[in-house]
Order: structure tokens, then C-alpha cells, then sequence
């Protein structure tokens, strides 16, 4: 009827064996939510020490990954495209936005001055130029997207970076992982 207690089962607390393996529980899972923080604090520091891009000795080794592409650009005005430049080194092809990886050029949303928004306008037209001019070929890189969910590709004609022909032009500089600001 009753145990060695005197009491019935009904009647007994909870053990504390019970409710320290709730504690231990709780501690494991404060112990792994720390574990899980610290590596995504240091993929966040790599990411911006890195300038959220990869250094441009990356680009070097890059297999092509697509075939020959081809396509009549006009210039966007808003929002998505189809065929259309948005600036110096990001266009739209076939409803995907690409954005060429081994160049910076000045920025048109928002230029920071006068001289950014003239010479960004350049860059944007050449790039509608280089890219109506015939087939090209878009090589990938070590990362397929960047935070914006552009993808990084590097845009080639017979073996020739078309970003370095807008290097040569003074219209943009070399990626060295980091934007540097166009305006003095």
C-alpha cells in the first residue's frame, strides 16, 4: 500500500534529479547558443575585414562557368531588368543581376559628389558600349553571390577582363576587397 516513506507515490516531490537535469539542459543550451554566437562574430569579422568581397588575387584562377552570352543592353531605370546596365560594374542579363567582380567603379545611387556622378555616368554608358559590342563569356570567382545577392562574376571577351578595359579608360580601379571613396 504504501512505500518505506509512508507516503504514496501521489503524495512524493519531484526528485532533484529531475529538476537538475532540467538545470543541465538549460546550461547545454546556454552553452551551445554561446558556441553558435562566437562562430558567427568571427565569420562577421572575416566577412567585413575582407570588405564583404573576396581580395581580387582570387579572380585570377577563376574557371568559366557559362557559355558565351549575348544580348542587346539598354541602361535601367528602376528596379529589375531584363538586358540593362544600373552602373559601372553591375547589370541585369536575362533577369539575373551581375555584378563584375574585379572592378569598382563610382557609385550612381547616391553619388557622393559631382565628380562620382559625372564619371560614374561614363563608366555606365562604356559598360552599356563593352557589353552591346558582341558575345562575351562571365567566368565565376570563389563567391557566387555578394550581400546584396548580386552574382560575381567576371565579364571576359576573348580572354580579355572587361573590367580592365574600364581600368585602362580611368573609368574604374582594380576591387582590392574594399570600396575607397571617389570623391576628394
Amino acid at each position: 500500500m504504501g512505500d518505506i516513506t509512508g507516503m504514496n507515490r501521489k503524495q512524493r516531490r519531484p526528485q532533484p534529479r529531475k529538476a537538475y537535469r532540467r538545470r543541465s539542459w538549460r546550461w547545454r543550451e546556454v552553452q551551445l547558443l554561446l558556441a553558435l554566437s562566437a562562430i558567427g562574430f568571427i565569420a562577421v569579422v572575416q566577412w567585413v575585414e575582407g570588405g564583404g568581397r573576396p581580395h581580387a588575387a582570387t579572380f585570377a584562377a577563376a574557371p568559366l562557368t557559362s557559355d558565351v552570352q549575348a544580348a542587346t543592353f539598354g541602361a535601367c531605370d528602376a528596379g529589375a531588368g531584363i538586358n540593362c546596365v544600373v552602373d559601372g560594374d553591375t547589370f541585369w542579363l536575362g533577369g539575373t543581376k551581375i555584378r563584375i567582380a574585379d572592378i569598382d567603379t563610382p557609385e550612381l545611387s547616391p553619388p557622393r559628389c559631382d565628380y562620382e556622378k559625372q564619371l560614374g555616368l561614363k563608366a555606365k554608358d562604356r559598360l552599356q558600349t563593352l557589353l552591346n559590342a558582341g558575345p562575351f563569356t562571365l567566368a565565376s570567382i570563389d563567391r557566387d553571390e555578394d550581400k546584396y545577392g548580386r552574382k560575381l562574376r567576371v565579364v571576359q571577351r576573348d580572354g580579355v577582363s572587361i573590367g580592365d578595359t574600364l581600368i585602362n579608360e580611368g573609368l574604374a580601379r582594380p576591387w582590392i576587397g574594399h570600396r575607397d571613396p571617389w570623391c576628394t
